[in-house]
């Protein structure tokens, strides 16, 4: 069975100013983004080999008024960013930030993006927002509920992979090795949907879709889906069914009866 996951020590008090202020975060982001969105961009590449790995001016400035924020009204609070690194605190809280996740469906005018806000505390994802300013769809989680839009959500009932839809950016960013695992997991489900980014994980957690598997993630990928998808009820674990921590490999389920089963396929 998957091992116990952390429970959060903050008051609620604590937890609904930090969620309140995760949200304005996002406000001052989508500023930014939507000025840039649907409109002509430029593109930086930051792969340095063969791949693509773009980055525009969208990326860069949300990222530098979300952490200028951050910095204001937290100074004390620890910054994780995509593309402004690690800013070390003492504090036990860090802010985990993506000001654009699904760079490629943003420079390509598909509204599958969305800007990730998480807060960890001792290392545990215990605020998470998935905004997507475009379509106005704003998903929050906290320890023991998940909102979209101010209005609480639900995973769907999901006991079988048969019964599932399940979903993976793209099955050739998984390694030769996991693959087959992936692969199995596609066989034996009803449905496959790609390319959604961060939004698979926003509508597994509204009780749209029922799975979602990945891996080469880094904190900054999926910190903020963690508390969406638990709020809503559903699991976020590892490939081991452990907490995800900075691994890369996550695993969310709706329906927290379907994990074991995909964990024993992951596992093979």
């Amino acid at each position: 069975m998957p091992a116990p996951l952390p429970q959060s020590t903050l008051s609620d008090d604590l937890i609904k100013e930090l969620s309140a202020f995760a949200c304005t975060l996002a406000d001052a982001a989508a500023k930014v983004t939507l000025g840039y969105f649907k409109s002509p961009i430029g593109i930086d590449d930051k792969d340095d080999g063969d791949g693509f790995d773009p980055v525009t001016k969208a990326d860069r400035g949300a990222e530098e008024v979300i952490r200028a924020l951050i910095e204001e009204h937290y100074p004390d609070h620890g910054i994780f960013g995509e593309e402004f690194g690690i800013k070390e605190a003492s504090s036990p809280f860090e802010w985990v930030l993506d000001p654009v996740d699904g760079t490629r469906a943003f420079i390509s005018g598909l509204p599958t993006w969305g800007t990730l806000i998480a807060l960890r505390y001792n290392g545990e994802p215990v605020i998470g927002v998935i905004d997507q300013p475009y379509i106005r769809e704003r998903y929050l989680g906290w320890p023991g509920g998940a909102t979209l839009n101010g209005e609480p959500i639900r995973t769907r009932p999901c006991d079988t992979l048969e019964h599932a839809t399940i979903s993976t950016t793209d099955p050739d960013l998984f390694t030769a090795n996991e693959r087959p695992a992936f692969d199995t997991l596609l066989a034996k489900s009803r449905l496959v949907r790609y390319g959604l980014d961060c939004y698979a994980y926003a509508i597994v957690a509204a009780g749209h879709m029922d799975l979602v598997v990945e891996s080469g993630l880094k904190p900054y990928d999926m910190m903020a889906l963690i508390p969406v998808i638990r709020g809503a009820g559903g699991a976020a674990t590892n490939w081991e069914g452990d907490a995800p921590g900075d691994c890369g490999r996550l695993l969310a389920v709706g329906d927290p009866t379907l994990l074991e089963t995909a964990l024993d396929i992951l596992k093979e």
